[in-house]
């Protein structure tokens, strides 16, 4: 039987893999040169050059502008309660008082909630009301803050005093250390209730991340845990925290970044009170970033000024040392992991 081919025969495998050795082979695309690797590694290094640019230069001009307060208050400046514009004699311990406390009762709130909410769509919710409920909580995010420190002063302000604050006042008076806790006129704004405006406003952005995070575990994992006969329980708290611990901690940096730089609705129900009477959870108080907002326009040059500034200046090193003692926690965590290991 003859081996060549008939016009219109199907060529056989062999033939097949002759051709394509004989063939010349096609020409690939070139690839971009050297040159361009160079300018996109120019490029990416300009853009993270200045940002560090910018963050200098954000802190060297809050500390000149700051440095008349500076050079006369000194440290002490963080530890005096006075502040009197008229009698130019200015202290920021109650506004860094009432910026640390409202952002750690809103963190106490926030981050077993957000967790609850992660964990239930992730684990538990039905494929039905997973979209609708992430939609419904994300669109949180999106109402304004002014919004909510209106609806805080007119809403939730008198409900807080009516429902909790006056009975607990009339349950704890006379009880030592206690009644001190909810002293004061019972109008529904301080501490308190800044606190927990800030908490309902960081919660979606929380939960939005621990949600991500959850989902990035492998089903494979959780597959496994459940198949030894795991609960839902144990597989969220062995399983998928200490694979996602870096995002769920990252989700809460982000959350106490938002409390501490957040100022219109603190505004609104905070009190604005530049004394420090007592350690009531709803005395009238003041932050740091509500006392640039009311004094700031109307802050003459001089001392007054650069007390706002000298504010300004502390505000910016609260979240550089919230930001490294994140960075630490998580370094320990990675440690503590390759010692069990």
């Amino acid at each position: 039987m003859s081996s060549t081919l008939v016009h219109g025969d199907a060529p056989s495998p062999a033939n097949q893999s002759v051709r394509a050795m004989t063939q010349p082979p096609t020409k690939k695309k070139a690839r971009s040169g050297p040159l361009a690797d160079r300018i996109f590694g120019i490029v990416a290094k300009g853009a993270a050059l200045l940002t560090l640019a910018l963050l200098f230069a954000i802190l060297l001009s809050l500390t000149i502008s700051a440095w008349p307060a500076i050079s006369k208050y000194g440290l002490g400046f963080l530890t005096s309660t006075t502040w009197d514009p008229v009698q130019e004699e200015f202290g920021g311990l109650v506004m860094i008082y009432g910026t640390i406390a409202t952002s750690i009762i809103a963190l106490l709130i926030a981050v077993p909630v957000s967790f609850g909410i992660a964990l239930f769509l992730t684990e538990l919710s039905p494929a039905w009301l997973k979209r609708p409920l992430g939609t419904a909580i994300e669109l949180l995010a999106a109402v304004p803050s002014i919004v909510y420190g209106m609806w805080g002063l007119l809403v939730f302000g008198p409900v807080l005093s009516t429902y909790v604050q006056q009975p607990l006042q009339s349950l704890l008076t006379g009880v030592p250390y206690l009644g001190a806790f909810v002293s004061g006129p019972p109008v529904g704004i301080g501490i308190l209730s800044a606190g927990i405006i800030l908490a309902i406003m960081v919660i979606p952005f929380i939960s939005a991340v621990m949600r991500d995070v959850f989902e990035v575990t492998p089903p494979l994992l959780k597959e496994s845990a459940y198949g030894l006969g795991a609960t839902t329980w144990e597989v969220v708290s062995k399983v998928v925290l200490p694979y996602t611990k870096t995002g769920v901690i990252g989700g809460i940096m982000l959350g106490l970044g938002r409390a501490i730089g957040e100022t219109m609705a603190v505004t609104f129900v905070i009190g604005n009170f530049n004394q420090l009477d007592s350690l009531s959870l709803f005395q009238a108080a003041n932050s740091i970033t509500s006392a640039l907002a009311n004094e700031f326009a109307e802050a003459g040059e001089g001392l007054h000024q650069a007390s706002l500034m000298y504010l300004g200046l502390v505000l910016f090193f609260i979240t550089f040392v919230v930001l490294s003692l994140s960075k630490i926690l998580l370094s320990q965590l990675r440690k503590a992991e390759g010692a069990k290991t």
